[in-house]
């Protein structure tokens, strides 16, 4: 959002008494007698309030009457017609769509987070990865994903640029994972990233998640899974 230009932004606590709250006390209250806006852009198909009653008509007549000025933007639409919308960009990263999604977003979709120290495992078998944790993100489908990585922080060793590598998102189910989170590893690189913030593009989704019989197994698919990646990030778009 920063990178965007965005000075100010109000979060608002979301609970039923907020819930409760309708949509012209939602205007008067928080809008105009809160935040005292003069100019509202929203979505031509926004609503709001309780049981979803604001609609940009009634942020018209609202406007008229209480002295602010509204924007309704009109759907943008794709050559094929398709609605560019956050509802379909989630659906599409739900059914394994990377490449899809980034074309209405333009940009590939990002996993943000700090490495932590997982079990280490992926060493002992030759692939190395820096671990995130999902926490309350959007869980696109499970599986194998060419990725991009670069880093944010100050002293980042990746900072200013992108490697590219391999991801396995998910539960890990040949080493009896419980908790869903992204494991990638880092082409062509040995940089220390324990601690390290970094930002985790899906560019492309290679194969759903299973379960293998052991650890050879699933080293050898590992390295097809890789080699697949190299072949997709070379070919892929630089996007965002």
């Amino acid at each position: 959002m920063a990178r965007l230009g965005i000075e100010l932004l109000f979060v608002q606590h979301f609970d039923l008494g907020f819930a409760a709250k309708s949509a012209e006390d939602f205007i008067s209250e928080v809008i105009v007698g809160a935040i005292g806006a003069s100019h509202i852009v929203v979505g031509w198909d926004c609503t709001f309030g309780n049981r979803r009653r604001g609609t940009p008509e009634l942020l018209r007549a609202e406007g008229s009457r209480l002295r602010f000025d509204v924007t309704v933007l009109e759907p943008v639409r794709g050559d094929d017609t398709t609605v560019y919308s956050s509802t379909h960009i989630r659906e599409l990263l739900k059914a394994g769509k990377p490449r899809e999604a980034a074309a209405l977003l333009g940009r590939f979709w990002e996993i943000d987070g700090r490495v932590a120290t997982g079990d280490r495992r992926g060493r002992t078998i030759g692939f190395p990865t820096a671990n995130l944790s999902l926490d309350d993100y959007l869980q696109p489908a499970f599986g194998v994903y060419a990725v991009r990585v670069s880093g944010d922080g100050p002293d980042d060793p990746l900072r200013g640029r992108t490697v590219d590598g391999v991801a396995n998102l998910g539960l890990r189910p040949t080493v009896g994972g419980l908790v869903p989170r992204l494991e990638a590893h880092l082409f062509d690189t040995d940089a220390d990233l324990y601690g390290r913030h970094l930002r985790v593009a899906l560019v492309d989704f290679i194969r759903p998640e299973r379960k293998f019989a052991g650890l050879d197994a699933l080293k050898a698919q590992i390295a097809e899974d890789a080699a697949q990646a190299r072949s997709l990030l070379a070919a892929a778009p630089a996007l965002g």
